[in-house]
């Protein structure tokens, strides 16, 4: 009977274990969706929740655009901030998000000005 309770516990612990770990495996989300890093993506972030890990992919045309890893200043201000900030140009590109506030931009002229701008809170 005592082998028998062992064995249930360990399977529970097994269960909770697995349930933990799925948990923990970092979303990955395609920047505007279907439509992916273009024009008016300001906002695709509201009703997401985000964590520290979760990946965001940027799709678009190489050369079109770029994605530029900025400071809140850079997201307001729509300007490549701080001045090393790092430049993404492949047109698929994947970046894992930090805790807290993850800023993007499009440098490209007036593109962050129409709309090409992320702001993502990650817990």
């Amino acid at each position: 009977m005592a082998k028998g309770r062992g064995s249930a516990m360990m399977a529970t612990m097994v269960l909770c274990l697995a349930a933990v770990m799925v948990q923990c495996e970092a979303a990955t989300y395609v920047v505007g969706d279907d439509n992916g890093w273009t024009f008016n993506v300001d906002g695709w972030e509201k009703g997401k929740n985000f964590n520290a890990g979760d990946v965001l992919v940027f799709k678009y045309a190489k050369g079109s655009h770029n994605v530029v890893a900025v400071d809140e200043g850079g997201y307001y201000g729509c300007d490549v901030s701080p001045y090393d900030a790092k430049v993404y140009t492949s047109g698929n590109d994947q970046i894992t998000l930090v805790k807290g506030n993850n800023s993007f931009i499009c440098s490209f002229s007036d593109h962050c000005n129409s709309g090409m701008r992320l702001l993502i809170s990650a817990s």
